[in-house]
């Protein structure tokens, strides 16, 4: 095995500051650009043609992203190296008509997206940060990122039953936030908030996708600040990571055999479904495109994908100190030990005995220890775009990540080493 790669702590205080600017996966998505600009690539557009040319290229849409590198020497049959993550993390969004309230209080009316650990969005400083789609059919992000929203648990006074039975929330009465003080709750008082926050005309914002997050930063934590806690680790950590992996193949000069590929996609968190998820075309239409803008056929379309591996990077399940009994008895993940391989035999994770071994190769070139998650028997397995990615094209997939706590929760917590172990891994995986 290679030496094991000298922690870099510069890493790590990068992925905070990613985490912190990225409260929406369009802002994931739009800061994740910004660093792949930076490393020379560009923009091209769906609706464009595209063409053949050689370098690093993304595309965004919506709250999803897909970059890849066309090294010097790549034929249309050349197979694709892909890192998959998502942008997306559980939160509270807000509602097509997000004004209410009652009892003197104001409140914004929200639903909950995807399967949020509900009690940490209790009693939590809240901002607000999405996208408003405008009168002209552009779209506008905005990020409130101070104390605006407060969802406050009931005083133990009030509820003597939360000691002995434990904290029940009902999803639509208990988490709706509030946000002021009066009984005139109009219509279009949020929007009309946000509109003058960005200095938009009254009635500029026709549409909006918003979403709450906790305003309290990243930080490290812990005696010698070997833990780093934080919000939407689960899966911005991933999204992070492997975006400094493509950029730093990307500018190496190496001249990788494979053609590297970010696939950051939204609403892992409620099952894949939309144009931007990884149960939709975006994927096969972006590496079929390239394909035949370098003058494949049908049939390189068909080489190049029978030859593609992708890594599935999602964050995964360190044990848990006061709960070991949850997980496999000899499984026992722990932080800061290396990214973990995620197996499932029924296909919960994508991972098989080959694959291991892809990601064994990319761990002991980089020098990377990685460790293995399995789920114990008696609790159901989650699972990750890897499957979805494997079935809808076709391709080899592998399921990884790092080990954390809290997941789901409105703040996560993981080894301070582990985030640059993974992008060492995915960038000796995207070179081949």
């Amino acid at each position: 095995m290679s030496t094991p790669p000298r922690f870099d702590r510069g890493h790590t205080d990068d992925l905070m500051t990613y985490l912190a600017a990225s409260p929406s996966p369009y802002h994931a998505v739009a800061n994740a650009a910004e660093r792949l600009e930076k490393a020379g690539f560009r923009q091209v557009s769906e609706t464009d043609a595209w063409d053949g040319s050689l370098g690093g290229k993304y595309v965004l849409r919506g709250g999803a992203i897909i970059a890849w590198y066309v090294p010097d020497g790549a034929e249309p049959h050349t197979p694709f190296r892909i890192v998959g993550a998502h942008t997306d993390s559980p939160n509270l969004r807000v509602k097509p008509r997000p004004d209410s309230g009652a009892h003197g209080w104001r409140q914004v009316a929200v639903e909950i997206y995807g399967g949020p650990l509900l009690n940490s969005w209790l009693d939590r400083d809240l901002g607000l940060a999405g996208r408003l789609s405008l009168r002209d059919g552009t779209n506008r992000l905005v990020n409130i990122d101070r104390p605006l929203l407060r969802v406050p648990q009931l005083a133990i006074h009030l509820d003597r039953s939360v000691s002995s039975e434990g904290l029940k929330l009902d999803k639509q009465r208990h988490l709706q936030p509030v946000w002021g003080l009066g009984d005139d709750v109009r219509d279009g008082d949020l929007i009309a908030f946000l509109e003058q926050e960005l200095g938009l005309p009254s009635g500029e914002v026709t549409g909006w996708d918003l979403m709450t997050h906790s305003v309290e930063p990243p930080a490290y934590l812990g005696r010698d600040k070997e833990l780093l806690a934080g919000p939407r680790m689960d899966n911005l950590l991933s999204v992070h990571a492997a975006t400094a992996a493509l950029a730093a193949v990307a500018t190496s000069g190496d001249g990788p055999s494979y053609i590297p590929v970010l696939a950051a996609f939204d609403h892992e968190e409620n099952g894949s479904q939309s144009d931007t998820g990884a149960d939709g075309p975006l994927l096969g239409g972006v590496l079929e495109r390239s394909v035949f803008s370098r003058g494949g056929s049908y049939e390189d379309r068909a080489r190049a994908f029978a030859a593609t591996i992708c890594l599935s990077s999602d964050t995964g399940h360190a044990v848990h100190p006061n709960y070991a009994e949850r997980h496999d008895p000899t499984h026992h993940p722990r932080a800061d030990a290396g990214p973990l391989l995620k197996v499932n035999v029924n296909n919960r994770y994508a991972t098989d005995g080959s694959g291991r071994a892809v990601f064994a190769a990319a761990c002991e070139k980089s020098g990377v220890p990685y460790q293995t998650f399995v789920s114990n028997n008696s609790m159901p397995c989650g699972t990750t775009i890897g499957p979805i990615t494997a079935a809808r094209h076709g391709i080899q997939t592998v399921d990884i990540g790092v080990a954390i706590l809290s997941m789901h929760s409105a703040r996560e917590l993981c080894g301070a080493k582990d985030p640059y172990l993974l992008a060492n891994a995915l960038a000796a995986f995207l070179e081949g």
